[in-house]
């Protein structure tokens, strides 16, 4: 048992201020700790277990005589009693330590997993649509809620007012926040089933989406109407109509043509070689260009101070929507990515190219793992022909048009 110190009284502890501890009495063990800077603070002198403690219990004089010899007295019963107060206040300390690590809010965990996937997207515009759509829908309802609190009855009230009305723009919202609640799983924010996954959670709740709106397709040209198209679209003037022109004789993605720079471009050869990282299956695709193609590029300026073969006016890569103008200018129902879909109705219908064949022109993924792994050629050759054939059908009513004039001057 610790000797009993004199008892001080107030007046006498805010005198102490010696640097040392010093003992105030009433309950054994209690000192005043003033530090050599001036601080002082409550520290509880006490044997636990085989241990010595030096317990603090707050700074003087936010903590009064009075206080700390209550706190002292609380201690010394919890002592008693076989609890170590040193090792509880760091078991509590610990615990929120983690438990503060863990917390992680919806909106922050959905910044954290966009900046660790956005690099590894396809499309730069990825990050955007993902901050926007879940900006507008989840945000609103969890976005400051902690990911580990997310309910199945959360995501409901984000998605069923709009699961009928919005049915597309409804299932990438559950999709990204059940990547988003994924992520924040394996990052160790958040334990259990994810809320927001379809199958055997979701789809027992919601009408499954194909049943509720129809898939809607790429508006297309009908091959009927092509070559006349084609005809006024070399009439329009302006980068933007170039760049579909070219779009449309190589059969190519929107991003592939207006990102296209001279470097990939070999005008003697006949060939156009699109890289990996610009390829939406990340692979090297040769596209034979036809004489067509071949007049079109050699038309064009070398623009200086860019590489692109269809620079804006600022040198910068044009727009998707400066194409869909192009197409709107000219009264046209179609948007840019349909004329794939009008090429490969053409090669099914008017032509008898292998299928593979106008499958590679379009740069798709052939057949299943097995029968690609043992395919080595791209089959350039034959699409060579194919895409000389293609450009002919698109400028067959010129061709007609010119005959027609000097049938009329031989009169």
């Amino acid at each position: 048992m610790p000797k009993r110190a004199k008892e001080r009284s107030a007046l006498e502890v805010q005198r102490l201020v010696a640097p040392g501890f010093h003992a105030v009495g009433v309950v054994a063990g209690l000192h005043l700790r003033v530090k050599p800077t001036g601080a002082r603070s409550w520290i509880l002198r006490a044997t636990v277990g085989d241990l010595r403690r030096d317990i603090g219990l707050g700074a003087y004089p936010d903590v009064t005589l009075a206080q700390a010899r209550d706190k002292a007295r609380e201690a010394r019963e919890a002592i008693v009693g076989g609890t170590d107060p040193v090792h509880e206040r760091q078991e509590r300390e610990s615990a929120l330590r983690a438990a503060q690590a863990k917390a992680m809010t919806f909106d922050q965990a959905t910044t954290a997993y966009i900046e660790s996937q956005e690099t590894a997207w396809k499309n730069p515009k990825s990050a955007q649509q993902w901050t926007n759509s879940l900006n507008r829908y989840a945000f609103p309802v969890i976005g400051k809620m902690h990911v580990g609190d997310v309910e199945l009855a959360h995501i409901l009230k984000i998605l069923e007012p709009i699961w009928k009305d919005k049915t597309v723009t409804a299932t990438r919202v559950r999709g990204r926040i059940e990547k988003v609640l994924n992520w924040a799983k394996g990052r160790g924010h958040r334990t259990g089933d994810n809320p927001a996954a379809w199958k055997g959670n979701l789809e027992a709740q919601l009408a499954q989406p194909q049943k509720i709106t129809a898939a809607v397709h790429h508006a297309a040209l009908p091959l009927g109407e092509v070559s006349a198209f084609m005809h006024r679209l070399r009439g329009a003037e302006g980068m933007g109509a170039r760049a579909l022109e070219f779009l449309i004789l190589t059969a190519a993605r929107s991003g592939e043509a207006r990102g296209a720079t001279w470097a990939e471009i070999d005008l003697d050869a006949k060939v156009w070689t699109v890289p990996a990282s610009r390829m939406k299956m990340k692979k090297e695709h040769r596209v034979p260009l036809s004489e067509a193609a071949i007049k079109l590029l050699r038309k064009l300026p070398r623009v200086a101070g860019t590489d692109l073969v269809f620079p804006s006016p600022r040198n910068l890569q044009l727009s998707d929507m400066t194409l869909t103008a192009v197409l709107r200018r000219l009264d046209v129902p179609a948007v840019p990515h349909g004329f794939r879909s009008t090429f490969r109705d053409w090669a099914s219908e008017r032509t008898s190219y292998p299928r593979d064949a106008a499958e590679m022109a379009l740069a798709h993924a052939i057949g299943d793992k097995v029968e690609a792994a043992y395919r080595r050629g791209d089959l350039f050759e034959k699409r060579r022909k194919m895409m000389d054939d293609w450009a002919r059908f698109c400028s067959q009513i010129a061709s007609v048009r010119a005959t027609v004039l000097v049938l009329a001057r031989s009169a």
